[in-house]
């Protein structure tokens, strides 16, 4: 491949430029309504959640703000961990609570992108897929309940929050800078470099043989019809919208049904997890979590993923038989 500036531009730097402009952003966003002491009014949104899984105030603050930016979510989370306000399992537990407004805020992207190849059949993934994050959120509360001490959920953050002085709008300001100035050259230093080996490793198809390997080898898939596993490995080689527009093809030719189609799509889900959590999620955590954290983060959210839409397929094929 001939790396070009235009090529370099719009593969490499603008998407890096963008991506460190949105962790920045979202570290101050955090700060700034850590500030405000926002976090207790958000965090109400999630109360009774929050209480179920004895999880803290700023844990349902997290939550509350990951329906508009996952990024800032995450960024008032790892703000709270480095001053000690939470523990590891804590943030572990706190994290994979964001899944489910993490999931709506692009399950609207998913579903527009989807429509127009498979119709109808678009309902009935993205319901699918939406299923599995409710299961997700369930057994996070569950666990948090088992597994955190009841006397440190709720209120300990709040009484802190109560009974500190307020601060006008230029102080919040000011701290909120000083924080992002001390977070961003981390955010550079990690993220940068890792960006730009996976920008490489991508552009020489490592990743491409990678994953056409994978799709030649799905022989524990020979239960379901060859068309099925076809789209599943079209959608693991290829983009999200390529395997759409493979399954689209064949539901429109009426080699294969509505159902087939949606276990097509689910399994295809599945198997891209390695790759979605390399490309997309490494880098991006890495920039806001410590290494061995923001490493353990990615492993816990791709196999709890994976595992309840492994659930969802489960119930909705036995169902559909």
């Amino acid at each position: 491949m001939v790396f070009t500036p235009e090529v370099l531009w719009n593969g490499l730097v603008w998407p890096l430029v963008r991506l460190v402009m949105f962790i920045s952003l979202g570290l101050l966003v955090g700060n700034i309504l850590e500030g405000l002491r926002w976090t207790r009014a958000m965090g109400k949104v999630a109360t009774p959640l929050i209480r179920i899984g004895r999880l803290k105030d700023i844990s349902g603050a997290s939550f509350a703000l990951a329906f508009f930016s996952g990024v800032a979510a995450n960024s008032m989370l790892s703000e709270a961990y480095d001053k000690g306000e939470l523990s590891d399992k804590e943030l572990i537990i706190s994290n994979l609570f964001n899944s489910l407004p993490t999931y709506f805020l692009h399950m609207p992207t998913v579903f527009f992108i989807a429509a127009p190849f498979i119709g109808h059949v678009a309902f009935m993934y993205v319901g699918l897929t939406l299923l599995a994050a409710f299961i997700r959120t369930a057994v996070i509360i569950l666990w948090g309940h088992l597994a955190l001490p009841p006397d440190g959920c709720c209120g300990s953050i709040s009484a802190k929050l109560e009974s500190q002085e307020p601060r006008n709008i230029a102080t919040i300001l000011a701290i909120a800078l000083k924080r992002l100035r001390k977070r961003l050259p981390r955010v550079i230093f990690i993220t940068i470099p890792i960006y730009t080996v996976f920008f490489f490793l991508r552009s020489y198809g490592i990743f491409a043989d990678f994953e056409t390997f994978l799709s030649a080898h799905l022989s524990f898939l020979s239960w379901l019809k060859p068309e099925v596993v076809g789209v599943a490995a079209f959608s693991l080689a290829a983009e999200f919208t390529a395997g759409l527009a493979a399954a689209g093809s064949l539901l429109g030719a009426g080699t294969l049904s509505p159902r087939d189609l949606v276990l097509a799509l689910m399994i295809g889900n599945i198997l891209s997890t390695p790759m979605r959590a390399l490309r997309h999620q490494l880098p991006y955590y890495a920039g806001i979590f410590k290494g061995r954290m923001a490493l353990k983060l990615i492993v816990y959210n791709q196999v709890l993923r994976s595992s309840s839409l492994i659930v969802v397929i489960c119930i909705y094929y036995f169902m559909t038989r």
